[in-house]
This record gives structure tokens, sequence and C-alpha cells, in this order.
């Protein structure tokens, strides 16, 4: 049911009416997500603007939770080293180095890839002919 524009007192403050445009759009600002998340919310906590604001900030800290490693886990060790595919004490170091975003620790590595795959490409190659003339005088000295 849609709520009285008339009445503004803390009641209709403390309510979060999605039938109300006007209050969508205004309560997925404040809390900084999108409509769709706003309507989920709600539906599953209810109307009132605490239990949706607990819920919202909740869920935000468990999104967070999952971007960060935590080298106290080993299990958490385990799977980030197997993301990175990298050794345990290579993502130790690149977390010290870093920090604790699983995004910065992946930029840290293809960083030191791409590093590694340059080093390669400038190393100087031996081409065919270096190759047959270092047989040739191997043959002449034997």
């Amino acid at each position: 049911m849609a709520d009285s524009k008339s009445k503004r007192g803390a009641a209709d403050r403390a309510l979060i009416a999605l039938s109300e445009p006007y209050e969508v759009s205004y309560w997925s600002k404040k809390l900084k997500i999108t409509p769709a998340k706003l309507k989920y919310a709600v539906k599953k906590v209810g109307h009132s603007a605490k239990k949706v604001e607990a819920y919202v900030a909740l869920q935000k800290h468990k999104a967070r939770d999952k971007a960060l490693i935590a080298l106290s886990q080993p299990y958490e060790v385990r799977y980030w080293s197997k993301k990175f595919k990298v050794t345990p004490a290579r993502l130790t170091a690149a977390v010290k180095a870093v920090g604790h975003s699983s995004r910065n620790v992946g930029a840290y590595f293809a960083k030191a890839k791409k590093k590694k795959t340059a080093a390669k490409k400038t190393a100087p190659k031996k081409t065919k002919a270096k190759k047959t003339k270092a047989k040739k005088t191997r043959a002449k000295n034997s």
C-alpha cells in the first residue's frame, strides 16, 4: 500500500515503500545499490529501513572479504596458489609486496609474467647458420 505524502513522521521514514518509485530511487542512491538489489533486500528482511541497511552492509562486507587473501588460512593459501599458478611462498611474497587484495596480487603476477616473457624475447637466439657453423668447427677440432 502506498504511503501518504502528507504524513512525514518517523514511521514514514522508518519504512521503505517499494511501490513508490521516488522511494526506490532515494534508497538506492542512499545505500549505493541498484534498485533490483534494494528490492531483493526488502524481500529478504522486510520493509524496515534499519534492517535493510544492516543487510546491505553485511552483504558488502562479505563481498569485500571474498576479495582479500587471508594468509593465516591454509585453505585460502592453497586456493589462491592454484588460482594464480604459483607456489605458496611466491603468493606470500606477493601479498607482502602489494597487500591482501586479490586484484592487486593478480596484477602483480601479471606484471611479473610480462617482464619474464619480455626478457625471453630480448635474449639473443642462435640462428641455423650459427648452429651449423658451430657444428663444423667442432667437427674440425675433433
